[in-house]
């Protein structure tokens, strides 16, 4: 359904790619990061934090953007192709003195701190400078179904013997896999946050986690992908196909709404809020390890 949204420009200000810490405060930052052009034919992303360590493979510099600052990929704006189109294998890895002190940390500081070491990646390998700027749109809130959820707490310590495994062939708890293309999700002890993350990409539109469920869980989602939903590895601004292209054959699949009903007692209400925009004034390819 096509939405006439009226834009409004709020809060625009140039900064650099790292957010200021509290003064007295030093900014968490990565010790050493090798960081190399992805050529592979796979297209999967996959990324993976562990303690004192980022871990990921095939992912764009959009991408990593989106992370670091906490939006989707639809939410950053400008900057060459390159940054949606370069893959990347990145390993990095911090002080072990910092990496006592992150663990130390409740969920959402870790949060805030990875984000911060994010940008500071950024910063000094690719050189980033942002501005950010908020706009009103269309926005999706996810809450609590009528029936009350239906998502598995994560088990204290749990293996995940046949679940999920990370580049050193182990599962972890924290692991989250879409399957290229969408239709299928899955989560391993994780947050909601990463469902909220994924349901922004597919819907090419910011969610709101407005359930108020704390806690990791395991999660795992099928549905059938319709043609109006963003995919995850292309974007919402993604090539369209051309006019002759035959159209997909019907499935009898559930819609994401429906499943996320059925499959984990949440649903999406549709209404409006503020955006936030993060705008790239500049960047450059990565300087070598």
């Amino acid at each position: 359904m096509a939405v006439a949204v009226a834009f409004g420009l709020l809060n625009t200000r140039h900064i650099g790619a790292q957010t200021p810490p509290t003064v007295g405060t030093p900014s968490p930052s990565f010790e050493v990061a090798s960081i190399k052009p992805n050529r592979s034919a796979d297209l999967g992303r996959r990324i993976m934090f562990l303690p004192g360590r980022l871990n990921a493979t095939g992912i764009t510099v959009k991408f990593l953007i989106s992370m670091a600052y906490g939006v989707k990929e639809f939410q950053v704006s400008g900057g060459p192709g390159w940054i949606d189109s370069q893959r990347y294998d990145i390993d990095a890895k911090q002080e072990d003195s910092q990496t006592e002190e992150e663990n130390k940390l409740p969920p959402d500081q870790m949060r805030e701190h990875n984000q911060l070491m994010i940008q500071a990646l950024l910063a000094d390998r690719f050189k980033l400078q942002v501005s950010h700027t908020t706009k009103e749109l269309p926005v999706y809130a996810l809450v609590v179904a009528k029936n009350g959820p239906k998502l598995p707490q994560a088990k204290p310590g749990d293996t995940y013997p046949n679940g999920i495994k990370g580049p050193d062939g182990v599962a972890h708890a924290g692991m989250f896999m879409m399957r290229r293309g969408g239709g299928e999700l899955t989560g391993q002890g994780v947050p909601l946050a990463n469902l909220v993350m994924m349901l922004s990409q597919q819907l090419g539109r910011t969610v709101l986690d407005q359930t108020g469920l704390k806690g990791n869980y395991d999660i795992h989602l099928k549905w059938t992908p319709d043609e109006s939903q963003a995919a995850m590895f292309s974007g919402p601004a993604g090539p369209k196909p051309p006019a002759d292209t035959p159209a997909p054959p019907e499935t009898s699949g559930p819609s994401i709404f429906t499943a996320l009903q059925e499959q984990l007692g949440l649903k999406l209400d549709s209404t409006k809020g503020p955006v936030e925009i993060i705008v790239i004034d500049h960047v450059e390819q990565p300087s070598e390890n």
